[in-house]
Parts: structure tokens; C-alpha cells; sequence
């Protein structure tokens, strides 16, 4: 008798949902500054990998690709940390600092 599978994912495969990357839109209200950049474990908490552009209403916006999962992050306006005040939760970081909580799935 031979055994097989029908379907995208191999025998032997699992589907894991941290393999799964998503798009997410971040939004930073902020019309007064320079430079906004949103960073979290996501992107190692690199500026440089996180730059937002801003709208023409003063809003700033940036698209990236994270993988499902929950998230620390927090804007950097200015290289002033902020949290996110549409975040769907706040959590205490490790320095005791907080960051905002995002659940991508």
C-alpha cells in the first residue's frame, strides 16, 4: 500500500506560521518632523532599515515584510523613541523601557 500526499506541502513538512511573511502598514502622525523610522525586533532595531516617507497630510508611512508572530517596535521621530498609539498593546522591555506590541499572523 503506498501512502502519499496531495497538497503544496511535502511529507515530512510542516506548515509553520513563522515562515509566513505579511506586509504591514505602519502610520506615524507626526507633520513637524525631519525623519521618522519605525524599528523592532523585526528589522534588529536598525534605523537604517525601517525609513518612512512622508504623505502630504503630514503623516508618515512605511510597508514591510515581517514575519507572523508578535513584535516589539516603536517610531524613532526625530531619533526620539515613540510608541504607537493605534499599537494594539504596550510591553516592558528588558531595560525597562516600553515598546509597542504588534500581532501579525
Amino acid at each position: 500500500m503506498q501512502t502519499g500526499h496531495s497538497g503544496g506541502v511535502g511529507v515530512g513538512h510542516r506548515y509553520s506560521a513563522k515562515k509566513t511573511v505579511v506586509s504591514v502598514n505602519f502610520l506615524c502622525v507626526a507633520p513637524a518632523a525631519k525623519q521618522v523610522v519605525v524599528v523592532g525586533d523585526f528589522n534588529g532595531w536598525d534605523p537604517s532599515s525601517g525609513a518612512m516617507k512622508k504623505g502630504p497630510d503630514g503623516s508618515w508611512h512605511a510597508s514591510l515584510p515581517i514575519h507572523s508572530g508578535h513584535h516589539r517596535y516603536r517610531f524613532l521621530v526625530d531619533g526620539d523613541p515613540q510608541l504607537d498609539p493605534r499599537a494594539r498593546g504596550v510591553v516592558k522591555m528588558e531595560d525597562e523601557s516600553k515598546a509597542s506590541l504588534l500581532s501579525v499572523s
